[in-house]
């Protein structure tokens, strides 16, 4: 229990991201604004944001976390994971939601926004590492 209250405290924004993340695709219906509904892409840009910034933050908070890096945990924590929860999220809107769609392009544009934040992540320990 003492594990999971650290855990919980050292990587609390990244778990907020991720709950948020899961709320967004699954249960959340947004709105309909007719003055976005010319932006070309839009839902691919909003995937690609969300996890570019999820995974970001996943690195941000492992890098105050840690002295060490370890990059295996880092690919597995902060790009796989979240990767495969993508892939998770489009099942569970194809196969268990009558409102969402799963689609390819999404994961496409997840598993890019992860490739970003891996990126950013790797710049942010780069920049400390300079320090």
């Amino acid at each position: 229990m003492k594990k999971t209250f650290v855990f919980v405290r050292k990587y609390r924004f990244s778990l907020i991201c991720i709950a948020l993340v899961w709320y967004l695709c699954i249960w959340f219906m947004p709105p309909e604004v007719p003055e976005l509904e010319n932006v070309a892409f839009l839902d691919k840009w909003t995937h690609f944001l969300m996890y570019g910034g999820t995974c970001s933050v996943i690195w941000w908070e492992y890098l105050h976390c840690h002295e060490q890096l370890n990059r295996w945990k880092l690919f597995v924590w902060a790009w796989l994971a979240p990767v495969l929860m993508s892939g998770c999220i489009e099942l569970v809107q194809a196969y268990c939601t009558v409102n969402r769609a799963g689609e390819w392009l999404d994961f496409a544009a997840n598993t890019t926004g992860c490739t970003l934040g891996g990126i950013i992540g790797l710049l942010m320990a780069w920049n400390l590492k300079k320090r």
